[in-house]
């Protein structure tokens, strides 16, 4: 019997908190799913190690079927860093040796402190091969490309941004919040959580109206602590990890979104923020720069400087008309170059490239 074949994609379950599922859930929603035949197999997924052992046990089960079976045409894999990395191989190996054109999507912000310092001489030789078997590679950012055509010979590295659905109508400016500025992600040092922090007690000193709504999983019994001992524990909101029309509601509602990271890919949240109308204050590392450009759609700091935080929020929270024209200005940008009618067709065309036309 002759099975039609797809493309196989890889990935973290859907529900998973992080900016792969983000991802993923964007190419389902804009119907890439149904325009080619897509077939989505779960790798990961939050929660103990026996759940994860059980969705990882259950998808090299599915795969070697599809593989042995004749049913893969093209892997699409999402790759980040370290243990995503090495269980990524275990499928993308056997694809190698049956001949699947496969791409690797790169996702990990911290992919080069893994490459660079977690892995030694003979784990950095088997990154280089992985890398120079894809097909193709696509990474976030002209940053991250260079950076990988640096460490491997693959001559199909592309920069493809990620896509994100933008609202059909931003919330007027008029009934956003004076005061609230808004993050979402995983607190902790890597996302600058806690120079967020100190930066918010600067500016509670100056303005008794300001909130800062911190949205995430994490080190959150450690940013309790830090923003009470700031004083700070009635103006810092700790909202767990939010999704769905909670997320709506902070973006539709907060006047300014922050993301203080020291290490990004092109991180979804911010991309999310722009969308809805949001003036963003992050930093100069990874695809942001490309999202952001500092004093247009928002403002751009280095990493750990408090000060600077500090300084480019109040400017924000001071200046109403210089906040609504910098988030007008971040949705034009998203809308030109981050939704999906002008992401998606450039990765129908790797599709395409590589033998696979619309179903």
């Amino acid at each position: 019997m002759a099975f039609r074949k797809r493309i196989l994609m890889l990935g973290t379950r859907y529900d998973t908190m992080g900016g792969i599922s983000a991802v993923v859930n964007v190419y389902r929603a804009a119907g890439l799913f149904e325009r080619f035949r897509i077939q989505y197999l779960t790798t990961h997924c939050d929660g103990n190690a026996l759940n994860k052992l059980v969705i990882f046990g259950r998808a090299v089960a599915t795969f070697m079927s599809l593989l042995l079976t004749g049913r893969i045409g093209l892997m699409h894999v999402h790759m980040s860093s370290r243990a995503s990395f090495w269980r990524k191989c275990v499928f993308m190996l056997p694809a190698f040796v049956f001949r699947i054109p496969t791409i690797i999507h790169l996702h990990g912000s911290e992919f080069v402190v893994f490459y660079e310092q977690e892995c030694g001489g003979l784990a950095k030789r088997f990154v280089r091969f992985v890398f120079n078997t894809a097909s193709h590679i696509v990474v976030l950012s002209s940053a991250w490309q260079e950076w990988v055509q640096g460490i491997c010979s693959n001559p199909n590295v592309e920069a493809v941004y990620n896509p994100v659905l933008v609202p059909e109508q931003p919330t007027q400016w008029s009934s956003r919040s004076d005061a609230d500025v808004l993050f979402l992600g995983r607190l902790g040092k890597r996302k600058g959580s806690y120079d967020l922090v100190e930066a918010a007690a600067r500016l509670r000193a100056a303005n008794n109206e300001f909130r800062l709504l911190m949205g995430g999983d994490g080190e959150l019994e450690n940013i309790s602590a830090r923003a009470e001992s700031l004083g700070m524990a009635n103006s810092v909101k700790l909202l767990g990890w939010v999704r769905g029309n909670d997320k709506e509601q902070y973006l539709s509602s907060a006047r300014i979104y922050v993301l203080p990271s020291y290490h990004e890919g092109l991180p979804m949240s911010v991309l999310e923020a722009m969308a809805a109308g949001l003036p963003v204050v992050s930093t100069t590392i990874g695809g942001i720069p490309e999202a952001v450009a500092d004093g247009v759609e928002g403002f751009l700091v280095q990493p750990g400087d408090v000060s600077m935080l500090a300084d480019r929020l109040k400017r924000l929270l001071d200046d109403d008309e210089l906040a609504s024209r910098m988030g007008a200005a971040a949705r034009n940008k998203v809308i030109t170059t981050f939704s999906t009618t002008a992401v998606l067709p450039r990765v129908e065309r790797i599709y395409k490239d590589l033998g696979f036309d619309p179903q």
